[in-house]
């Protein structure tokens, strides 16, 4: 079973979406768990999980104490993730390295980060959902967990669909169609109702090409690189 601590200042956040859908029923059947670990009980006797940073400046940096205690009361061998805007960029290739694990110990950042000195002591690893600032790490939780969760054996109902998505193979998937045929006099492309698999597959891939080619250059030219 994949095991995720999730650390937060903000236990009130969960489980929202980790209760439900895909992830509760993968929590039933014990491929997936989670434990909210409330970093605002590791404070001490001042109560205080952040302060000022040195050297001035806006906002708040969680303190390294905080993080370094909690982390130390769930110790494991498990992997240290902060998700923090100036971390790696998260993408598939990222999370494909997650599913054949046991656990991750997941820091949700918050303020205007945490101290330096526990990342570095810790060996955390910073990891960013994407070029753009969030209020906090919960929400990023979410889009994380659920990238890797969805690619845990036995969540999805057809695991063959996971080689069939986008940024598989690095190129974006296919069109979709489904009932009726014609929908407001626009009708679904004939291959896919011809029955010819091979047809279909050919012309979806270049369907999946065109795509990518078009709206992401940057997996573009990674794909033709390998072609």
């Amino acid at each position: 079973m994949f095991q995720v601590n999730i650390f937060t200042l903000y236990p009130e956040f969960f489980p929202g979406l980790l209760d439900a859908g895909n992830y509760r029923r993968a929590r039933v059947n014990k491929i997936w768990d989670f434990n909210i670990v409330n970093l605002r009980e590791f404070t001490g006797s001042n109560q205080r999980a952040d302060d000022k940073p040195f050297g001035g400046g806006s906002g708040m940096v969680i303190k390294a104490e905080v993080i370094s205690k909690a982390l130390n009361k769930y110790k494991n061998e498990f992997e240290k993730v902060l998700l923090s805007p100036r971390g790696l960029k998260l993408d598939q290739n990222l999370v494909e390295n997650y599913k054949n694990k046991t656990g991750l110990n997941l820091i949700c950042g918050h303020f205007e980060g945490v101290d330096q000195r526990v990342i570095d002591k810790e060996n955390i690893k910073e990891i960013s959902i994407g070029d753009y600032v969030l209020s906090g790490g919960e929400s990023a939780s979410f889009v994380f967990l659920d990238a890797i969760v969805r690619t845990l054996p036995g969540v999805l109902g057809d695991p063959k669909s996971l080689n069939e998505e986008s940024f598989s193979g690095d190129l974006l998937e296919y069109p979709q169609y489904t009932q009726p045929r014609d929908w407001n006099g626009i009708e679904v492309p004939e291959v896919l109702l011809s029955g010819n698999h091979a047809e279909i597959k050919n012309w979806r891939l270049e369907q999946s090409r065109s795509i990518t080619q078009r709206q992401r250059p940057d997996l573009w030219q990674k794909y033709t690189k390998k072609s």
